[in-house]
């Protein structure tokens, strides 16, 4: 085993044991959180979805626990967090003030965000409305800063990476998810198991190089998450486009994206055109999870950003 990788095995041996809580949102609702690893610096890491969970990245991102203090916390409608009756407390505004009081209750001045999915679009949108209380932004395989013919073109290259048969059982599977009576943890496991085909490069291969666990929440906050929270929150966002916002946001930006993403990367090359100070990570043979798909090209890279400087396989791209 290389020196460099034994030392960081034992490095994460030697971890504190990770901390668990919940703390108040602006309005009163219940955010659970779990903060892990240890540094000087502290990051907050934003999950994808909308709907799922810390669970989603938890495991994936323990490369950074070894330098970095960690907190994850589960978006509202999601997870352990509170899951509201009045779908209203979901809308996207209130996601925004959610990752404030994340800041706020652990006495940050200024964070780094780590948001993966669409993850991004809630990070790039505390920032732009809070930019003196962030340090630096890493998206990645984010959704494109705005909306566009985005869903239509994901939309055919999720379509065109399944047969008929995988498709019909991610159907089956999101029919039961949303039914109260079925078994939600099998539902979740069949549902995922179709969802991840198209969303990785390499399917049979890279699928057991993902650590976290999508269905590792309580069943209530699955079902919830992805029959209810997805569709909210997303509709509460409309046509987004945060391009002309984006171009006033001086914070030094890292986009991380696979080359063979579903989600197309000229859509995702707009973060960097629009961004002062952003650049691109395009990561080879490697999809919609790069930071497992290839953790030795994007962790390495990621650390140098945090570090302060550029990697040197990222690009600037001219508007």
């Amino acid at each position: 085993m290389p020196l460099s990788l034994l030392a960081l095995v034992f490095s994460l041996l030697l971890q504190p044991a990770a901390k668990e809580g919940y703390l108040a949102a602006t309005d009163g609702a219940r955010l659970f959180y779990r903060v892990a690893g240890q540094g000087r610096d502290t990051l907050i890491a934003i999950h994808g979805g909308p709907g799922v969970d810390l669970e989603s990245i938890y495991k994936d991102f323990e490369p950074l626990f070894a330098r970095h203090v960690v907190i994850f916390y589960d978006q509202r409608g999601a997870g352990r967090s509170e899951l509201p009756a009045d779908t209203t407390r979901l809308f996207f505004p209130q996601q925004v003030r959610d990752l404030d009081a994340v800041r706020l209750h652990f006495r940050l001045d200024k964070a780094t965000l780590v948001a993966h999915s669409y993850g991004p679009m809630l990070a790039a949108s505390y920032a732009i409305a809070h930019p003196e209380r962030v340090r630096r932004l890493v998206l990645m395989g984010p959704v494109p800063p705005r909306r566009g013919d985005f869903w239509k073109r994901f939309a055919q290259n999720v379509g065109s990476r399944m047969d008929s048969t995988q498709r019909a059982r991610l159907a089956a599977a999101s029919r039961l998810l949303a039914d109260t009576a079925a078994d939600t943890k099998h539902a979740c496991r069949d549902y995922w198991a179709m969802a991840m085909i198209p969303r990785l490069a390499e399917p049979a291969r890279t699928l057991p190089l993902i650590k976290s666990d999508l269905c590792a929440a309580p069943l209530a906050g699955i079902r919830y998450g992805l029959t209810t929270t997805n569709r909210v929150v997303m509709g509460s966002i409309g046509d987004w486009d945060l391009r002309f916002a984006l171009a006033k946001l001086p914070v030094p930006t890292l986009v991380v994206h696979g080359e063979r993403e579903a989600i197309p990367m000229d859509l995702v090359e707009e973060w960097v055109t629009a961004l002062p100070d952003a650049r691109l990570l395009r990561v080879p043979d490697a999809a919609h999870f790069a930071y497992a798909e290839r953790p030795e090209i994007v962790w390495p890279a990621v650390e140098t950003f945090l570090a302060g400087t550029w990697p040197a396989n990222a690009v600037r791209i001219r508007p």
